[in-house]
């Protein structure tokens, strides 16, 4: 824990992707900002700065490690990963750098976000590249060539996927935020090192944020397990898109009836709270390799590519990405087939209708949220389509010539 003194100007709750950003964009502000982590620091931390041992962190103790609830539709056992160190899941996740195409904006608009305007966000992408250090793979691997001469076998253009805010179909190595072996997590970028903030940062590492701490519908600071801590300004919730709404929840703010089922006192009923969960379904096919693969790679999952799965769209719908390895880790455990050598391809929902939600087990604090991400439950039927569409092109591609030899 660094720990400067009190009279906070603001505090931020959650030191991960957004968190290490808002915490610095204030403070390069003048303001003192309290933030909370709850895992430890990953300064001079080389198991996590070291792009390549990202998949060492699953599972460990620097992942919250949560278990979705059982799936009618779909796979019930999956553990989601959830970073428990400072820069959050971009300190635990293989740093693939990615533009948010201007369609998506363009929906997000008209479905009411004003302000998210392509040319006025866009901007805002330059500004972060540069801070966050972007660069290519780095690594030709023989294998990848070989993929991606798979991938323009079966009808897929390979070239650069996301220019100019426009997202194509194709086939192509993505960028990294990484410089060298070293990744560019939000906490790198924007805090690292920690000691130039002098009185403006206190950091509380391995703290967990008990609950908001709310007076005449203000929140005015938060309580943690050693007591409350409180602010002049703005208290500022980045704990993600599960631990957001849990915070919520825990400090009495979200659907009443939801709240009182599970003993929390109602602050402030707003329905709204742990609703609308989007996330896209991601397959994994795997194949046994003839012979190992080569072992140049940045993170083991550097290729993607982008496909339409039905005519008349304007952008495409489903991604994959190409990893050079047997990814079973939710498999092999429950005891399906795995081998020693081989690679993987994984067809993601780009833009997936069902929508979940995140509820609260009971009033216990230290009880894991409840995520309920109905995959496959929307009523037409879109997430099922692609997700099937996308595991019979990954098997197309896998046959194309350029891939027999492996």
């Amino acid at each position: 824990m660094i720990h400067a003194g009190g009279n906070f100007d603001h505090i931020v709750v959650g030191g991960g992707t957004a968190g290490a950003i808002v915490a610095a964009r204030l403070m390069e502000a003048g303001r003192r900002v309290a933030l909370f982590e709850a895992g430890p620091s990953d300064e001079g931390q080389a198991r996590v700065l070291e792009l390549r041992n990202w998949q060492a962190l699953l599972e460990s103790d620097l992942d919250f490690d949560y278990r979705i609830e059982p799936q009618p539709r779909g796979n019930g056992r999956i553990r989601h990963a959830r970073g428990k160190v400072l820069g959050g899941c971009s300190s635990h996740n293989s740093c693939i750098a990615f533009d948010a195409p201007d369609y998506d904006l363009a929906q997000w608009v008209a479905a009411g976000a004003t302000g998210w305007d392509p040319a006025i966000v866009r901007p805002f992408f330059a500004k972060v590249r540069s801070r966050v250090h972007v660069e290519p793979p780095g690594s030709d691997n023989a294998f990848g060539l070989d993929f991606i001469t798979a991938a323009e076998q079966y009808g897929l253009p390979a070239g650069p996927l996301n220019v100019d805010g426009r997202l194509g179909r194709g086939v192509n190595w993505t960028d990294l935020n990484k410089r060298g072996n070293l990744r560019q997590s939000s906490s790198v970028a924007y805090l690292h090192p920690l000691t130039q903030w002098g009185e403006r940062l206190t950091l509380f590492t391995g703290v967990y944020v008990v609950r908001l701490l709310v007076e005449q519908d203000r929140v005015v600071g938060v309580e943690t397990p050693d007591g409350p801590i409180r602010c002049a300004g703005d208290v500022i919730v980045c704990c993600g898109a599960f631990d957001s709404p849990a915070l919520l929840l825990r400090s009495g703010i979200g659907p009443a009836e939801h709240l009182r089922d599970v003993g929390v006192d109602v602050v402030h009923h707003l329905p709204g709270v742990g609703e609308n969960l989007l996330e896209h379904p991601e397959g994994v096919v795997i194949w046994e390799s003839a012979r190992p693969l080569p072992p140049e790679t940045a993170n083991y999952w550097e290729i993607v590519l982008f496909e339409m799965t039905e005519a008349g769209l304007d952008s495409p719908d489903l991604m994959m990405h190409l990893g050079y390895q047997v990814f079973d880790m939710q498999t092999a455990p429950n005891g399906y087939p795995t081998a020693e050598h081989g690679f993987s391809l994984t067809p993601n929902v780009t833009r997936a209708r069902s929508q979940g939600v995140v509820r609260l087990r009971s009033g216990d604090p230290a009880a894991p949220p409840l995520i309920d991400v109905r995959y496959f439950t929307d009523p037409e039927g879109h997430d099922e389509r692609v997700m099937l569409t996308g595991i019979k092109l990954a098997r197309e591609i896998a046959r194309q010539p350029a891939l027999r030899p492996w």
